[in-house]
């Protein structure tokens, strides 16, 4: 096999992640590009309006010639929801469609409401004979062939799995002009050798260079286009990840055989085209192909013991029959979510991992050959959530099920598909004695507070009326602008019927929650209790302190906290003393109930020393408590020191002294 060789691609390296396809065509669909996306400033103006809508991030002056647009155009046009420029050799364009329409099969996808329904849309794309050979007259499609390789390996081996390297060289490079035969010996052969080296990262260089000899272009796109190329051909549903290859999914494996027995076709392409315009069939359409796969399906979870049932669904029809197994899919999915669930604490150092690139914006975290994490830098908003997500299952002992916690999709290999839309919180953690509702963003401009102010509030509001139960706010980020810190420092909300709800929601940067989070698990004392805790103690000085001070000492609280947990001691200070917020109402054994009034405070720096300053409801905006609270800092004056508070009790005034009269037992805060 030393002709020369060429990549296929079913994807597009600019647009990497296939799930973002349909929120991107939602944008079209309803834009005043529909039927225009060609030419310059058609290109420019979609490009902007994607960029408007936050479905890409093109930074200023990145992309001034659309070629972002171009490539959602391919991508929408490959996929057969938009109709496709025709050649003059290959027909006429008004035969097909108008150029850049949205074809039948397009208004269909936009339909698809569940994920289980996006992943046999792109199926039917993905089946369609389109891709041209080199004989000039066949044309054939990359997931029939690629199936066909996985099963004659599966009938070889007893699996069909397929490594990354493996589809690197001889999945994507070859197509059905090659023997299929010959083509697996090579994916063997490639596989014994590998298995027999010891240093496979030296091996994989050499082939790919080895392969890379007949191919005209960078040896690079071996693994790049691979690993595009996979991810695209998963979105299919009928493949799943292992590793850092590639699957049969075991309840499409009768579909799979369906669609491998077709590889190449001689129809024209203009005949592929409108196949993949109006919307290909499947052998799921067939009233026999659906039964089987079923029934398979039904075998499958009975041998798993899994619950289920289809009683009340008629199977008269392969829509029925598909509905159906449809209903069984996600039953399947949920259970294999739960034990998924169960895994995340012998995961935590993976979460920690992820957390890290997240920190640094994206990237990719190599372990070994076979074993690497990434974050897309394009998608890290949706993977925050899922790792979050998965921090949540690891900490355990929630009383919802997993996928009730999260409000984003996940595809079949756990990744996150897209982050969760808007009109409810992130992740709903219920506990047994309470819940802890975490929103996250990774936004770090000073329009964090703007976008993330009002929905936070609310979310945490409308969760504290719909559980009976105490709900906490944790609220997550790269990085807490002031302003947002301020924003629930106060904290208040009013729900239905202007009640007045005062929202407990403590802002932390992902860099404090990492660093808490593996506290925990390196010292094997995870909690959700634990959690609790650290929120409450980050919330005890929020009334006392400016919302700079309260920052600085959120973090210095999750440092000592996770100090504490690692060395399980708990350090007293000798000289903790309640806190007092403006206008405390305390308690004395002799006096009965009073109200802080006002305070003494000594400042070295002002020639009076010692100044007595009104307490009722806040401090004088010159002056503000520190992270301690008790040392404050004056405008003119600098800092100082709490000496006493001024209380007003039923018949007296008495100035108590601080923190003395506050420890001694005489005296209580309500």
């Amino acid at each position: 096999m030393s002709e020369q060789i060429k990549i296929w691609l079913v994807g597009n390296t600019g647009l990497r992640n296939p799930n973002r396809i349909q929120e991107g065509f939602s944008v079209y669909a309803s834009s005043a590009f529909v039927g225009h996306l060609h030419g310059r400033e058609n290109e420019l103006g979609f490009m902007n309006l994607l960029d408007e809508k936050g479905i890409i991030q093109n930074e200023v002056g990145k992309d001034s010639s659309g070629s972002h647009a171009r490539k959602w155009r391919l991508m929408f046009a490959k996929n057969g929801l938009i109709y496709p420029q025709i050649q003059k050799k290959d027909g006429r364009q008004e035969d097909l469609g108008a150029l850049d329409d949205i074809t039948p099969f397009g208004r269909s996808f936009l339909k698809a409401d569940t994920y289980p329904a996006v992943q046999e849309s792109f199926l039917r794309a993905m089946s369609v004979e389109q891709f041209p050979m080199s004989d000039g007259t066949h044309y054939f499609s990359p997931l029939r062939w690629l199936l066909a390789i996985m099963l004659e390996l599966e009938k070889r081996t007893g699996t069909s799995e397929l490594s990354r390297i493996e589809f690197a060289l001889w999945g994507q490079t070859t197509n059905p002009s090659y023997k299929l035969e010959e083509v697996v010996d090579n994916i063997l052969d490639l596989r014994q050798r590998r298995s027999a080296s010891q240093a496979k990262r030296s091996f994989d260089k050499k082939e790919i260079a080895k392969r890379g000899e007949n191919y005209d272009k960078k040896a690079d796109n071996f693994l790049d286009y691979g690993d595009m190329n996979m991810r695209y051909l998963r979105i299919s549903g009928v493949l799943q990840r292992k590793g850092r290859g590639l699957i049969i999914v075991p309840t499409k494996r009768i579909l799979a055989e369906k669609l491998a027995k077709s590889t190449a076709s001689l129809q024209s392409i203009m005949e592929q085209y409108k196949l993949l315009c109006t919307g290909a069939p499947l052998p799921t359409d067939n009233m026999d192909v659906a039964k089987s796969l079923l029934d398979d399906l039904v075998r499958q979870m009975k041998e798993r013991h899994i619950l289920f049932g289809i009683s009340d669904l008629p199977l008269n029809t392969p829509t029925e029959v598909n509905i159906a197994r449809q209903r069984l899919e996600n039953i399947l999915a949920q259970t294999d979510e739960i034990q998924y669930a169960s895994d995340q604490c012998n995961q935590w150092e993976e979460i920690r991992d992820y957390m890290t690139l997240l920190i640094k914006g994206g990237g990719k975290m190599v372990y070994d050959e076979d074993n690497a994490i990434e974050v897309p830098k394009d998608e890290t908003p949706a993977y925050l959530e899922w790792t979050l997500w998965r921090a949540a299952l690891a900490i355990d002992h929630m009383v919802n099920k997993p996928y009730e916690v999260r409000g984003f999709k996940l595809d079949s290999d756990f990744l996150p598909v897209s982050a969760a839309g808007g009109g409810k919180g992130d992740l709903y953690c219920e506990f047994n004695d309470f819940t802890i509702l975490t929103e996250v963003t990774m936004s770090t401009s000073s329009r964090q507070e703007a976008m993330e102010g009002e929905p936070v509030r609310r979310h945490v509001s409308d969760a504290v009326l719909k559980y009976d139960k105490p709900v906490y706010g944790m609220f997550v980020a790269v990085r807490i602008d002031t302003n947002t810190a301020e924003t629930f420092k106060h904290g208040i909300w009013y729900a239905k019927g202007d009640v007045k709800q005062r929202l407990d929601i403590v802002p932390l940067t992902l860099v404090q929650f990492q660093k808490y989070f593996v506290a925990m698990f390196e010292s094997n004392k995870s909690d959700p209790q634990k959690l609790r805790d650290l929120i409450l103690q980050c919330e005890s000085r929020r009334d006392i302190l400016e919302a700079p001070a309260w920052k600085e000492y959120i973090d210095t609280t999750v440092s000592e906290k996770a100090n504490e947990i690692a060395s399980g001691i708990v350090v007293h200070k000798s000289d903790d003393a309640p806190l007092v917020p403006a206008g405390a109402v305390v308690r004395h054994v002799t006096f009965g109930e009073g109200q802080v009034v006002a305070l003494e405070a000594s400042f070295p720096e002002c020639p009076a020393k010692t100044v007595e300053i009104p307490y009722l409801r806040s401090l004088p905006d010159a002056i503000s408590f520190c992270a301690d609270g008790r040392t404050l800092l004056h405008d003119r004056f600098g800092e100082g020191t709490v000496l006493a508070y001024t209380v007003v009790f039923q018949n007296q005034m008495l100035t108590l002294s601080y923190p003395a009269a506050f420890k001694n037992g005489c005296l209580a805060m309500e």
